[in-house]
């Protein structure tokens, strides 16, 4: 039977099943899209760049999400500010998507000029009655969480970011991302709707299949196995490693390094996952043959035992290793593409060709990346197809994927749809 479109977003809301994906319309009508954009993309936080991504006073990078531009920048004093990229005269955009070097923001329309800060110094033709306090550039509320920074759009942002920042400010400390370097940066725009983005990384079941490159350092049993469908041998694998994930957990642990894993991924507006995983192999790095990248510790590191601490939000995900850090962010651009911004962090003083090879350091994830890329594009086309139906979910190894679409669902109807 063909799958017929409801008529409202409510409508498909109340169709999806429990234990099963999205009604196709929920990830490729654009009213859909829009609605995501207000709810998870304005009214939740979100993750959009890095402290270290404005390392000097003066340096600015814009970020677009849907109809909004943000400016991330470093101010004079060395502070991090996040502004509307939005004159306060008519409107204009101030900065070009991309990097940037300034002394001040200058409209290019009427060259109405601000300072770092946001303050409004200058506005020609304006009289001398002309109140310029009242017209500095609108702040975003942000958050910088061991590094990472977090913005909300609302005026209401949810409260519960608190949960995330104490967690994570912790357990990011030893790596001192601030000061850390974005050594490479991909852009990959997928033909897939965002959720279909997040679900993928969601889950492992794939990655024996399409990621031989992460394989070598990632072990998929982390994400959930059918102990009835293995082989007695696999099975005893699988039993070993789960043994060997407590053996370590509270090896870390009793060292000082917090590992065990926190999940806020239901009854929440913040949504979140953190654990600090095995690296398999050699057992340092995700690389080609697991050792590590860079010559050069993260921070404060000291050692390149201590696995991989990642953690996802519901438009990031991130690896914290010995040696070097992946950090990817998810924009939703319409309801059929999604740009993937990947970066790659090491120490601040650490020198290709020196301390690490940029092939070493990035080939795994940018081989990762592409797969996935090919992967989202064939299910995006996938529910479009009209003989798709939603499937379920592997209780195995997709629980996550389910936790992720009821979230989604919860959220959806708190916001009114």
């Amino acid at each position: 039977m063909l799958n017929k479109l409801p008529s409202s977003i409510s409508a498909l809301l109340d169709a999806r099943a429990n234990g099963h994906s999205l009604p196709a319309g929920l990830y490729v009508r654009e009213d859909v899209f829009e609605a995501d954009i207000d709810v998870f993309f304005r009214n939740h936080w979100i993750c959009v760049g890095l402290d270290c991504d404005v390392p000097e006073p003066g340096d600015a990078t814009v970020i677009d999400i849907g109809k909004t531009s943000l400016i991330l920048l470093r101010d004079d004093d060395g502070e991090i500010r996040v502004l509307h990229n939005v004159c306060r005269h008519r409107g204009s955009r101030l900065l070009d998507p991309g990097k940037a070097i300034v002394s001040k923001l200058v409209c290019p329309y009427h060259t109405w000029t601000y300072e770092l800060t946001g303050e409004l110094s200058y506005a020609p033709h304006m009289g001398k009655d002309f109140d310029k306090e009242c017209r500095s550039l609108k702040p975003v509320t942000f958050k910088s969480i061991g590094g990472l920074i977090y913005v909300c759009l609302s005026d209401n942002p949810p409260e519960d970011i608190a949960i995330l920042e104490q967690t994570m400010t912790e357990r990011l400390a030893p790596y001192d991302i601030r000061n850390a370097k974005v050594a490479f940066q991909t852009d990959v725009i997928e033909d897939g709707n965002w959720k279909l983005t997040m679900e993928n990384n969601r889950e492992c079941y794939h990655c024996s299949a399409n990621h031989p490159e992460l394989c070598v350092s990632f072990v998929d049993l982390d994400f959930g196995f059918d102990p009835e469908t293995l082989s007695q041998e696999d099975r005893e694998q699988a039993e070993e490693h789960l043994r060997l994930y407590e053996e370590r957990t509270k090896a870390w642990e009793s060292d000082g390094f917090p590992s065990a894993a926190v999940e806020q991924l239901a009854d929440c507006a913040t949504n979140f996952r953190t654990q600090r995983l095995i690296i398999a192999g050699a057992g340092e790095s995700q690389t080609h043959d697991a050792t590590a990248a860079s010559s050069k510790l993260l921070g404060h590191m000291t050692r390149k035992d201590l696995g991989d601490t990642h953690l996802w939000g519901h438009n990031s995900w991130n690896h914290f290793m010995g040696d070097h850090a992946v950090v990817a962010t998810v924009i939703p651009l319409s309801a059929g593409k999604t740009l993937v911004r990947t970066k790659w962090l090491v120490h601040k003083d650490a020198v290709e060709g020196v301390d690490y090879d940029l092939d070493k350091l990035t080939d795994v994830w940018v081989a990762t990346t592409d797969q996935d890329a090919d992967l989202v594009a064939r299910s995006h086309a996938g529910t479009l197809d009209p003989a798709y139906q939603p499937g379920p979910y592997s209780r195995f190894s997709e629980t996550n994927l389910d936790k992720f679409a009821s979230w989604y669902i919860d959220r959806m109807r708190a916001h009114g749809y």
